[in-house]
């Protein structure tokens, strides 16, 4: 066991903002039960790669990554359990080449399974599948009083609802057990869409509901008829015949491929209006075709930023946040187009915009950030004139009815995040619910 009392510096994935802390880390239940019983205030994180300071206390931070033991892996019934420290890259390395892949993935594979169940992610898929928790069977947990509770949609099922994206108010998640997908190999079978304006990606969108996986980068500093320039990935799970004869002696085992590094901090001036549509431009005219049809890995359709260590450092030493919203879809052509137009007229563009269409799934996942809907995630830089793109921002998206993800949101008011409902969040607590004050 390992124990750190003394106050240090910590900070998420977008190092915004940063808190002085005390930061405990142990697998040892009795030392994790006593660290709660004696705090007044303490929230419990994964690998720290949420983008905004729902992972954050002032007070007292309980790391889980000492919490990364495989439990069970049962592959008759496609189901996993380990501890809730494990990050799915260390899951997708074992049960990929067993023929099995995770029901929902975000973009990242660096994040804990605890992280994935308290903010119950979403990915390219939660159209036609879902959000995380919809695949959780139970897990145990620890509450306030340091009481140990398993927790299922049958057992406990009130503090069940609560925790599936409850960002860690409910107690400190020990371990879980959830149900994996079937798949014949480890690619995808993706086909590439450009799209020269909104109205077109949407219509893009539609179309290709009935497809698994869907995503859309978006160029967001294009104007008039342009506005809305992106490119839609939509994919499936390859099967065996998919597949070109040099991989199908290995479907389940692709080649590992080198990683690159951002060895420093970029200096602040070398994002800004002209690097990103520079790189805009280059991003979709690398593409010459309208449609292209290829099969890639699943670590090049899900996980393209995890191939570089160390992204964040682009943004510089302040760091940046990622603004991500979701409007209905009813108004989603107008909505993003007035985002996109704030955004443009801001100068303040982002070369990563992601664009994905959602639906509303279980009801009893009160938590979850998903409505039927189009959500558009944005990373800026930490700039002085920042905090006034956001509040223009966050009045565009009230307007529309819509709402800001939880596990991204570091700047945003305190209506466009008060969906969660959690009962009583007691000393569970973080940065982001002592920022907006009467949370709940």
């Amino acid at each position: 066991m390992e124990r750190i009392d003394n106050k240090q510096n910590v900070t998420n994935w977008g190092k915004y903002p940063v808190v002085k802390t005390n930061f405990h880390i142990t697998s040892n239940i009795a030392k994790i039960r006593e660290i709660i019983e004696e705090s007044t205030s303490i929230i419990a994180r994964g690998n720290g790669r949420s983008y905004g300071d729902n992972s954050l206390n002032k007070e007292n931070i309980l790391s889980t990554l000492k919490l990364n033991k495989f439990i069970s892996f049962d592959r008759e019934k496609g189901i996993f359990e380990c501890e809730s420290g494990v990050i799915l890259s260390d899951i997708l390395d074992t049960i990929v080449p067993e023929g099995f892949f995770l029901p929902v993935t975000p973009g990242t594979k660096l994040i804990t399974v605890g992280g994935a169940i308290g903010s119950d992610v979403h990915g390219k898929n939660n159209h036609s599948e879902g959000c995380f928790g919809d695949y959780v069977l139970d897990f145990t947990i620890i509450t306030e009083t340091g009481e140990i509770k398993k927790c299922s949609p049958e057992e406990n099922s009130e503090l069940f609802w609560n925790t599936i994206g409850g960002m860690g108010l409910t107690g400190v998640i020990i371990s879980a057990r959830f149900t994996l997908k079937k798949i014949q190999t480890a690619y995808i079978k993706q086909r590439i869409l450009k799209a020269d304006n909104l109205n077109e990606i949407f219509s893009y969108f539609d179309e290709s509901e009935d497809w698994t996986y869907s995503v859309a980068w978006i160029d967001c500093l294009q104007k008039g008829p342009k506005i809305g320039k992106s490119i839609l990935m939509i994919g499936e799970h390859a099967n065996l015949t998919d597949l070109p004869t040099k991989w199908k002696a290995h479907p389940l085992k692709p080649k590992k491929k080198n990683k690159l590094n951002v060895p420093f901090d970029f200096p602040s001036f070398v994002l800004n209006t002209f690097t990103v549509k520079a790189f805009n431009f280059l991003y979709y005219f690398k593409q010459r075709k309208k449609i292209e049809n290829t099969v890639v890995d699943y670590d090049t359709f899900f996980y393209p930023l995890d191939a570089i260590l160390n992204w964040n450092r682009i943004y510089g030493k302040k760091g940046f946040i990622q603004y991500q919203f979701i409007i209905p879809k009813e108004v989603g052509r107008e909505g993003m187009t007035e985002i996109l137009k704030t955004i443009a007229e801001s100068g303040q563009g982002s070369f990563l915009a992601v664009l994905k269409l959602y639906k509303k799934g279980n009801p009893n996942a009160h938590n979850s950030f998903p409505i039927d809907g189009y959500s558009l995630a944005l990373d800026f830089k930490i700039h002085k004139k920042l905090p006034f793109l956001v509040k223009k921002l966050d009045e565009i998206v009230e307007h529309y009815g819509g709402r800001i993800y939880l596990a991204k949101d570091a700047m945003s008011k305190k209506s466009l995040i008060n969906y969660i409902k959690v009962p009583e969040t007691g000393k569970f607590n973080s940065v982001q619910h002592e920022r907006i004050e009467n949370y709940i």
